[in-house]
């Protein structure tokens, strides 16, 4: 009984991607479909990094064509591509950046670098390239959560090259200045300076840069959302009132520029004591699943309040990397596979494709 492609077509419709939702047709994943008598081959091509879940996408796909009647073999190969999505209007890509993810919070304390570190780091644990821009002038904290000391380098006199921490390309104005000098600038000073350190850092084509944002709705925010090419934005809360209130407004400024929300992630959801394993939900109950259900947009986790978390942050190894087979690195994994999830459904940049017009005198 001979097998026909419109059967493996038919297969794959009804298989669900875990990671998407979606089958694999309609998000044209599934490519260069072959049937010769009982052989089928196919690749997978995903629009998200899928290092450590590509195995069981793979078995799922020839489990699901081996019960095709006539199937005798299936060979699948997995991959993944990540393009570059479209920005704000009238805004242009950075050369060696693909996507901008922007990591906000309305207010401070609420575990925003602590989420953004974890994030980068998730991501490039799937296989992403990834890097990380310390946005916070004032008070950097990414050469610590990252564990790097040293200046960087510029080999043009114009341009720095990033710094590498746990294989994240990374800048901030933390490894230009002194641990304990205060940045006493004003505003246009602190803007000048993020456009700086964004620009004439020389990225190395990266997927994936993650800005780490300063606290609130001020100068650096409306910077980053007017004039740099963010693909998308991540508010970070926590389900305490006072920090809801402020999350919503760093939410409604971004809607505001046009800069697509990726969804919110709750930090300090729960406590669950170290001595004795009660649970209480010091901060509140479900505030950012509320916040989400109020504007429309995903809930990409909780997170407890867990002292692993800082102490690892503190030391320069965060969670991701310092226990990656733990229930919280698996929790940050489960964020940044959804944030690339919806990064790769956003609309794609085509600005690179189009021709250069060049007028010449014949």
């Amino acid at each position: 009984m001979s097998v026909s492609e419109l059967q493996v077509q038919t297969a794959l419709k009804e298989l669900v991607d875990p990671n998407t939702q979606k089958d694999f047709i309609s998000t044209k994943s599934a490519r260069n479909i072959k049937v010769e008598g009982g052989k089928v081959s196919l690749d997978v091509v995903l629009p998200y990094p899928a290092k450590m879940v590509m195995d069981g996408i793979k078995q799922a796909v020839e489990d699901k064509i081996k019960r095709i009647p006539g199937v005798e073999s299936v060979e699948t190969n997995v991959t993944w591509k990540i393009v570059a999505h479209s920005v704000q209007r009238g805004v242009k890509l950075i050369p060696g950046v693909k996507n901008i993810i922007a990591v906000a919070s309305g207010k401070g304390g609420v575990g925003k670098s602590t989420t953004a570190v974890n994030l980068a780091l998730a991501l490039a644990a799937e296989g992403a390239r990834v890097g990380m821009l310390d946005a916070d002038i004032y008070g950097p904290s990414q050469p610590t959560m990252l564990g790097i000391h040293g200046r960087p380098e510029s080999e043009d006199g114009q341009s720095l090259e990033p710094m590498i921490g746990h294989g994240l390309q990374a800048m901030s104005i933390g490894f230009l200045i002194d641990v304990e000098t205060p940045m006493v600038w004003r505003g246009p000073m602190v803007t000048q300076a993020l456009e700086q350190l964004l620009n004439n850092t020389r990225w190395k084509d990266l997927d994936y840069l993650v800005v780490d944002l300063p606290p609130g709705t001020g100068d650096i925010q409306l910077t980053l959302a007017q004039r740099v090419p963010v693909t998308g934005a991540v508010i970070v809360t926590t389900p305490q009132d006072i920090a809801l209130i402020d999350a919503r407004k760093g939410l409604k400024m971004f809607e505001k520029v046009g800069v697509p929300i990726l969804g919110v992630v709750e930090n300090m959801s729960i406590h669950i004591c170290s001595k004795c394993g009660h649970e209480e939900r010091i901060f509140g109950e479900g505030g950012g699943e509320r916040m989400c259900k109020d504007y429309g947009v995903e809930f990409l986790g909780g997170l407890p309040l867990d002292i692993r978390i800082r102490e690892e942050t503190d030391s320069g190894k965060p969670t991701v990397v310092a226990e990656p087979d733990s229930r919280i690195a698996q929790i940050y994994r489960q964020i940044a596979r959804r944030v690339a999830v919806k990064v790769g459904e956003l609309a794609v940049d085509h600005s690179s494709k189009f021709p250069n017009i060049v007028i010449q005198n014949t």
